[in-house]
């Protein structure tokens, strides 16, 4: 019964509007009522600050600034620029470059938010003048928006390695190749669609020119690559490239003469605003974190597996089919804080590496905004390009089972993730 008035409360805030992160933070509230344990919400505050007071978590409010400082910095451009050179001109070229460029974004921003938004403003318009379907163009835009957090510099990462105690740097190396995996497929379908459809490929003229274009986007590419390269080798810690990243798109703003001061206080402005309310989201799932261990769920969680003789391999796909349907409902920073410290734990019980575990459950959890009923991603996408959210939730399907396909791969083959963190001496 009060599972089900935590539920009720919860649908009903998201039904009248309220915040996310105000709607879970009540329905935590009401649980802590509604299972007597009410008492325990004194030390409350203490223990929401405890769980936030991780030092790698001082990286994420640093590479959101960055990701939003290149954002208006002209990085955008120059990359989307790069993306059309390398591939627009094939059959389907635009639907390519859509994705390449997403891949690009996703070292610099660690946002799915942030690379549908700008693809979205960019690409989908530009596809429908070419005749592509607008709810195709819309969906393949979406779908790429989930290389974003995988990619590093990754946000969930970050937050997943703080939370279970998995180093960052590792897991940011581990992400790079199912990144890449998801792309490679993105771009296979597209290329199937194409030529299904009769999508066109790009002609000399919408072909940037080669050079000026190499020249421009240089200095995009060789950031992310600095940036990485330093924490996975162990130049800078996350923090520290945070920083980097910070003054670095500040210098590659200017330098694009993109980037003013009035651009600079309104990106400042902005990522506090997106800061605040990630923390907020932190805050409503420390709190639910709080009643679970209070009730001791884990043991119970953990009886039970047992008691279905869930082991190794059985496990693991229990644990994605959770994860998949808690994406579908919940939001990827909240799902990620309450269950993930719930299940991760008894999978390295079990013998699971914790960094292969990590790109899973991000990865997985990451699928929630491309996934009905409530698709981050498609929303955002369908709403900048005034197109029907449902209508794309059915265009978008095809690519959702071919990024499942993609976790599955990465469930049954943990050195798909594993292999570069070994090779770079990390594992």
């Amino acid at each position: 019964m009060a599972i089900l008035i935590v539920i009720a409360v919860f649908i009903l805030l998201m039904g009248s509007g309220v915040a996310i992160a105000y709607a879970s933070g009540a329905a935590a509230v009401v649980a802590f009522f509604a299972s007597d344990s009410a008492f325990y919400l004194a030390v409350a505050p203490q223990r929401i600050f405890s769980q936030m007071d991780v030092f790698a978590i001082m990286a994420m409010p640093l590479f959101i600034w960055a990701g939003d400082l290149m954002g208006r910095g002209g990085v955008a451009r120059a990359l989307i620029d790069l993306s059309m050179l390398l591939v627009g001109r094939f059959r389907g070229g635009l639907g390519h470059a859509n994705v390449v460029t997403a891949v690009f974004f996703s070292g610099i921003s660690g946002s799915a938010a942030a690379d549908a938004a700008a693809l979205s403003n960019t690409f989908v318009p530009q596809m429908q003048r070419r005749g592509y379907d607008p709810l195709y163009a819309g969906a393949l835009t979406a779908a790429a928006s989930v290389i974003g957090p995988i990619i590093p510099p990754s946000i969930v990462f970050i937050l997943y390695g703080a939370i279970l105690s998995t180093d960052i740097a590792a897991l940011f190396a581990a992400g790079i190749v199912p990144g890449i995996l998801i792309a490679a497929v993105l771009m296979i379908m597209n290329a199937w669609m194409a030529r299904r459809e009769g999508h066109p490929g790009g002609t000399p003229a919408d072909m940037p020119p080669v050079l000026p274009t190499l020249k421009k986007a240089l200095p995009s590419l060789v950031l992310p690559a600095v940036i990485l390269g330093g924490i996975v080798f162990g130049v800078m810690t996350p923090i520290e490239a945070g920083a980097v990243a910070v003054v670095a798109a500040v210098a590659v703003g200017f330098w694009y003469r993109e980037l003013d001061f009035k651009g600079f206080i309104e990106s400042t402005v902005s990522s506090i605003v997106m800061t605040g309310a990630l923390f907020m989201l932190l805050a409503a799932g420390a709190l639910g974190n709080y009643l679970i261990a209070l009730h001791q769920v884990a043991d119970v969680l953990n009886g039970w597996v047992q008691s279905f003789h869930l082991q190794g391999l059985g496990y693991l796909i229990f644990m994605t089919a959770i994860f998949l349907v808690m994406g579908m409902f919940i939001d990827l920073i909240v799902a990620l804080t309450l269950f993930a410290p719930l299940l991760v734990p008894v999978a390295i019980a079990q013998g699971a590496d914790p960094v292969a575990l990590g790109v899973m459950v991000c990865l997985n959890l990451t699928l929630g905004i491309i996934t009905p009923p409530f698709g981050g991603a498609i929303m955002l996408v369908s709403t900048i390009t005034r197109q029907s959210y449902w209508a794309m939730c059915r265009r978008i399907l095809p690519f959702v089972f071919a990024e499942i396909v993609v976790l599955l791969l990465v469930v049954l083959f943990p050195e798909i993730s594993l292999a570069l963190p070994r090779w770079l001496g990390m594992l």
